[in-house]
């Protein structure tokens, strides 16, 4: 189970540019002659890619909620700011 998990933190370290660049060459290295693990890296950073697109769209839909709130209610925060600009 250990190696598991340290085969994920240098996967995560490589992926987030955290290694020390001689670690960083080996890793490479290791790339090149372990499939396994370089189908483990495509694997991860799919992964990554789809969590943050999914964080994005989460983000997106609760700007557009205060948007609607603040901006289409009777009495909105946009109708009083209009409000301050006609006086």
């Amino acid at each position: 189970m250990r190696t598991s998990l340290n085969e994920i933190k240098a996967i995560e370290d490589h992926l987030f540019n955290r290694n020390h660049p001689a670690d960083s060459l080996l890793f490479q290295a290791n790339l090149i002659l372990n499939i396994p693990l370089r189908d483990k890296v495509a694997l991860q950073n799919s992964t990554y890619q789809i969590v943050e697109q999914y964080g994005r769209k989460q983000l997106k839909a609760e700007i557009e909620a205060v948007h609607q709130k603040l901006l289409n209610k009777p009495n909105s925060f946009m109708q009083r700011l209009i409000s301050l600009f006609k006086k």
